[in-house]
């Protein structure tokens, strides 16, 4: 992966209708400020129940998008890393809706996920009660087969996403055909999606357990095989991704979100300053994703301290609910369908009140501490909390999930705050110092100094957070 900006975006939320108007984009108005590119979903269908994480058919690209020839021709102009969706299948898939007509015969009856193949002499209340949950209730869906059979099939996260036995001969050839198809297509890097959850054992939480990471080592080792990179998405406690980062390309530095809300809301960088000592260096930093900002990467778990004390965790939430008048709280917990436990939804920008110098501030950050730094195509135009698109919906993650127009693109362009944003984005992509040694400075809380050296080539950051002033110098 090339050390620039990332770009994680929906296709037809940019602005575009296909791949082929994507591509256009990245060759005039976006040139130069992305050196890769994280296209959310864009398998068949784009439109389902979670926007694209509930394929139908993972190996055939939407084709109101185009197709993977064209995926190809854009792969040309930037890297491309794309979803494999490793946890499950939408209900409505050729392979599941066999399985309910034909039941124990059908071919695919060993690829789904069931009550009894997981706990095949039952369960105790206390299996059921350790079973982790990123949602509420249990995680099973009661489904009625053709011949009338009832079947208990572990659900996860809806009940239109049908969990698959990864393990299984058939699950792992479905894994790998995707793999397959992504070589193929020029997909340069993969995420792994919600993998902490593939693997389930009686008497564990069925979350990130042994069995979990030599799943994710073995998937990876076979990404590799084809020159394709691994990125492992994990919401959890921030040691668990520390060991994660050991066995894969890269993880996301979801904690950083959070620690520099609590910086800049508080006038105090300690909290971060002491995440960047252990922070794994093989990171994609980010502030804002497709998804909410998640306070358990920074909380504690159990007896064990997080990266921020909890009764400081909870005023930060407050603080994001005040700074957005209020409209974080319509789609964050059991507000508006959404059922993500761990996660505030709001753009970054409300979070922040709107203001134009923190968010530049915030940026800044994110762009100096070590990892390749993504970009989510809301944050890029610095936008706010669209509440039409909530109250359309009924779905939380909307609020942060606008769909720009071509117009609109073109107008968030030419603001003030967006052309400091990308004129700091070109410095970020280009200058040496970047591939050079990070340097923390020790200072007082309420400073935080970066500096980059890679021989004569230096950037260097610094921000009072007393008085909110921010100084960058870069020297070659």
């Amino acid at each position: 992966m090339k050390n620039k900006i990332q770009l994680i975006t929906y296709i037809d939320r940019l602005g575009c209708k296909s791949i082929t108007e994507l591509n256009s984009l990245f060759k005039n108005e976006l040139k130069g400020l992305f050196g890769g590119l994280h296209i959310l979903p864009f398998y068949y269908p784009i439109d389902g129940e979670d926007a694209g994480f509930d394929p139908i058919d993972h190996n055939l690209i939407d084709p109101r998008l185009g197709d993977w020839n064209d995926l190809k021709e854009l792969s040309e102009e930037v890297d491309i890393m794309a979803d494999l969706i490793v946890n499950h299948v939408s209900a409505k898939s050729i392979q599941f809706q066999d399985y309910l007509q034909k039941g124990e015969k059908s071919e695919y009856a060993s690829l789904f996920l069931k009550y009894n193949t997981v706990f095949p002499n039952g369960a105790t209340e206390a299996d059921l009660l350790s079973i982790y949950r990123p949602r509420p209730n249990l995680p099973f869906t009661m489904v009625k087969l053709n011949d009338g059979s009832v079947k208990l099939i572990w659900t996860t996260f809806t009940s239109n996403q049908i969990d698959i036995d990864v393990n299984n001969k058939i699950g792992i050839k479905y894994l790998e055909s995707i793999l397959d198809t992504f070589e193929k297509g020029g997909v340069k890097m993969i995420r792994l999606d919600a993998a902490g959850y593939a693997i389930k054992k009686p008497g564990t939480s069925c979350f990130m357990i042994d069995e979990t990471y030599e799943f994710i080592s073995q998937l990876t080792k076979k990404a590799k095989a084809k020159g394709i990179e691994v990125l492992v998405e994990i919401h959890s406690y921030y040691k668990t991704q520390i060991e994660i980062a050991k066995r894969v390309d890269y993880v996301y530095d979801f904690a950083l979100p959070v620690l520099v809300l609590d910086t800049l809301f508080n006038k105090n960088a300690s909290s971060l300053k002491k995440w960047l000592e252990v922070s794994p260096k093989n990171a994609l930093t980010v502030l804002d994703t497709h998804d909410g900002i998640g306070i358990v990467d920074v909380a504690g778990e159990g007896e064990k301290p997080g990266l921020i004390e909890g009764a400081i965790l909870s005023k930060i939430v407050d603080q994001m609910h005040i700074n957005s008048g209020g409209n974080s709280l319509k789609a964050t917990g059991a507000a508006a369908s959404n059922l993500d436990l761990y996660q505030v939804n709001c753009t970054y920008f409300d979070a922040l009140g709107r203001d134009e110098n923190a968010y530049l501030i915030a940026r800044a950050i994110q762009f100096f501490v070590p990892g390749i730094p993504q970009v989510y195509y809301v944050g890029l135009f610095a936008g706010e909390n669209d509440m039409e698109l909530l109250e359309k919906t009924n779905v939380g993650r909307d609020i942060n999930r606008h769909y720009f127009t071509k117009n609109e693109i073109k107008e968030q362009l030419n603001r003030p705050l967006i052309n400091d944003l990308k004129e700091l984005m070109l410095l970020r992509n280009n200058h040496l110092a970047f591939n050079g040694d990070f340097n923390l400075i020790e200072t007082s809380k309420n400073v935080l100094n970066i500096k980059w050296v890679n021989n004569n080539h230096i950037a260097e950051l610094f921000i009072d957070l007393t008085s909110m002033k921010m100084e960058t110098k870069f020297s070659s």
